[in-house]
């Protein structure tokens, strides 16, 4: 039978969130309906209202996060209810071309739940990410949920949903940063201070950190950057070069996803160097670069996707690394709200002092 709870709906472009009635159907062949314990509030979700994604409205927003599995659909063996999990927006298939060739993180067959939730009078709506987790309760594709020690506080564990992981998969799983290795990363919001979080974890021996707020610089010293550079008043790869005895970075992660600071990326980078895209550029941003540059300096020019990771793999890794207490997920958390007040919290991203707020349900 299905089951009505509360939910945070964005009705058109640009109109205010507002808290609706969500009608969430019986779990399905492969699905999970999930009781979300807590949500995080993501730029991706802001891009959603704003109509930066698609014009699917209306859209149930939210996908950065944790819960207990309340019940499942025939054919699901990997979890079970009662189960603490994250959910994940990038569920595998097991059967496309990358996933038989053991590359499952660049799956090109992801899933979703195939039912629907609606609001009360039958309107379709569209999850963001496939997840829609500002809910009391969620229906998502079993592979979707991830099984992690449920010692773990909600609110740190759903980070890795999407935000945090994204920065840690960049640095570790895109970028390879090892030993030694010099990193720069530009944008330190949420994501570029995990790219930090992951080339500490790495070894990296200089981590120097990039953005135009100091606040966030200063942020960025606690999380494990070695030096800052204001890029409001210093030339980015001057200064990048002068940290690295003239060369530029083995690996520069650039998460803010502009023309600008890509170029900035790709001219702070040592020869054979590698740049790493995790920040997420709008549809009509374009670069130019002279192409005898790209052929003279060698090295990677790679993009990552949700930090190119396996959930199965890496969610229990981090979380344990977490319950180690060598990597401080709970320092992203910023503030934790309720479902009325994620409108609020769009607004306070702009501020620059909130790297995550977290609904709690």
């Amino acid at each position: 039978m299905s089951q009505q709870v509360r939910g945070v709906v964005a009705p058109g472009k640009n109109e205010a969130v507002r808290v609706e009635t969500i009608v969430i159907p019986d779990p399905g062949a492969g699905e999970a309906v999930v009781k979300i314990q807590a949500c995080g509030v993501c730029h991706t979700d802001l891009h959603y209202k704003q109509g930066g994604i698609s014009d699917d409205y209306p859209f149930l927003l939210g996908h950065e996060a944790s819960g207990v599995v309340e019940s499942v659909g025939a054919g699901v063996t990997d979890v079970a209810p009662g189960d603490f999990v994250i959910l994940n927006w990038r569920a595998v298939c097991g059967n496309c071309r990358a996933c038989l060739r053991g590359r499952p993180w660049y799956c090109f067959n992801t899933h979703n739940a195939t039912q629907k939730m609606t609001l009360t009078d039958g309107t379709e709506l569209s999850p963001a990410l496939g997840i829609g987790a500002f809910a009391e309760k969620t229906l998502v594709a079993a592979g979707q949920c991830t099984k992690v020690d449920p010692s773990v506080a909600p609110a740190v564990a759903g980070l890795l949903g999407c935000g945090v992981m994204a920065g840690i998969g960049a640095a570790i799983n895109t970028g390879n940063v090892g030993r030694g290795d010099t990193v720069a990363v530009i944008g330190c919001g949420g994501v570029g201070d995990a790219a930090i979080v992951g080339s500490r974890l790495a070894g990296a021996a200089k981590i120097i950190a990039v953005d135009i707020d100091d606040r966030k610089l200063t942020t960025a010293k606690t999380m494990g950057a070695t030096h800052t550079v204001n890029s409001r008043t210093t030339d980015v790869i001057e200064a990048v070069r002068e940290l690295t005895g003239g060369f530029g970075a083995d690996v520069v992660i650039e998460a803010v996803g502009r023309p600008e600071t890509y170029n900035q990326a790709f001219y702070a980078r040592d020869l054979a160097g590698t740049v790493v895209l995790v920040g997420v550029p709008t549809p009509e941003m374009k670069i130019e670069l002279p192409l005898l540059d790209v052929f003279g300096r060698g090295g990677s020019l790679k993009s990552s996707w949700y930090g190119d990771c396996l959930p199965s793999r890496d969610f229990p890794m981090l979380i344990d690394l977490h319950q180690q207490g060598r990597i401080d997920l709970a320092a992203f958390v910023t503030e934790t709200i309720g479902l009325g007040d994620v409108e609020q919290a769009f607004a306070r991203m702009h501020e620059g002092d909130v790297l995550r707020s977290v609904v709690m349900l």
